[in-house]
Formats: C-alpha cells, sequence, structure tokens
C-alpha cells in the first residue's frame, strides 16, 4: 500500500476502532485495475467474535462511504489477526519476543529473502532473530514485506504482552 494511503486510512479507521473498544491492529490495501480489497484487522483482550468483525466491517464501510478515500470499487474485509498473525509495526513484533516468525523480504538480507526464526529483540529500526540453524540474524524493518507469527501447536506460545509492557 502506498505510504500516504495507509496513513489516510490508519488516521481514518484508527480513532473509530478504537472508539468501538478495538485495536486497529493493521490495515492491507491492493488495488488491481479498477478495483481494490481493504482488509482491516482488528483485536482486543480476550479475542475478536464474527459479531466484533460485522460491527466493525458496518461502522468502517459507513465512515468510508462518507469520507471517500478510496475512489475505485472496493471490497471491506474485517478480521481477526489470528494466531499466525502479521505484524505491521515495531511495537507489535515487541509483544512477541521469543515468539518464532516468519519474514519475507523486499531485498535479499545477509543473502537471503525469506528468514525464519525466534524473535530475540526488536527496536525501530531492526529486528533480531535467532535463525533455525542457531545463527543470529539482524533485519531491517524497512527490508520486510511481510511478517508473520508461527503458531506452534501443543508447545507454549510466548504470551502476547500489553502495549504498556513495552513501553519501558
Amino acid at each position: 500500500m502506498s505510504e500516504p494511503m495507509q496513513e489516510r486510512l490508519e488516521g481514518l479507521l484508527s480513532p473509530l476502532v478504537a472508539g468501538m473498544g478495538f485495536e486497529l491492529w493493521g490495515l492491507e490495501y491492493a488495488q488491481r485495475g479498477e478495483q481494490a480489497l481493504l482488509r482491516v484487522f482488528i483485536d482486543r483482550d480476550g479475542g475478536i467474535t464474527l459479531d466484533d468483525c460485522a460491527l466493525v466491517s458496518e461502522q468502517v464501510g459507513a465512515l468510508l462511504d462518507v469520507e471517500d478515500p478510496i475512489t475505485l470499487a472496493y471490497r471491506l474485509e474485517v478480521s481477526s489477526p489470528g494466531l499466525d498473525r502479521v505484524l505491521f509495526k515495531p511495537e507489535q513484533y515487541r509483544r512477541y519476543i521469543g515468539a518464532r516468525l516468519k519474514l519475507r523480504l523486499r531485498w535479499a538480507v545477509e543473502g537471503r529473502r525469506n528468514v525464519q526464526g525466534r524473535l530475540v529483540a526488536c527496536d525501530d529500526e531492526a529486528v533480531s532473530i535467532e535463525l533455525e540453524t542457531g545463527e543470529a540474524a539482524t533485519v531491517p524493518l524497512e527490508s520486510v514485506h511481510r511478517a508473520r507469527l508461527i503458531y506452534e501447536m501443543g508447545s507454549e506460545q510466548p504470551e502476547q504482552r500489553s502495549v504498556s509492557d513495552t513501553d519501558e
């Protein structure tokens, strides 16, 4: 998604979603020809229900109809980020220190375009990952095209830290 569109949509939707008691986890916007798709991911303590998604979809749809930031015909999807959630922002990475994740990169870093391992650290510029081989890799966040948690069934997942836990 282009930066101006991303910022505009986040600026419009974040206060609305927060006012409804949810966190705007992230957005994905894709445009193909004369049509577009907007995915809105919401979260909150205790998880998200189908009714939550329907309620937010209704309110977001109404706001987008009034503000009209997307000039094409578009489809709106509202969803929970899920157990294998995509990470969009540095503070989200910090909530999952110790978790396994998979990164798809825009360009090769240390000879790799795909990186998988355990998240060791994150600041506003880069993530540090312990690779499956035991090696360490530091990946600039600007090179990350998509980051997704790897859900490990049957093993203890690191507990999601609250926003206040990551502000120290």
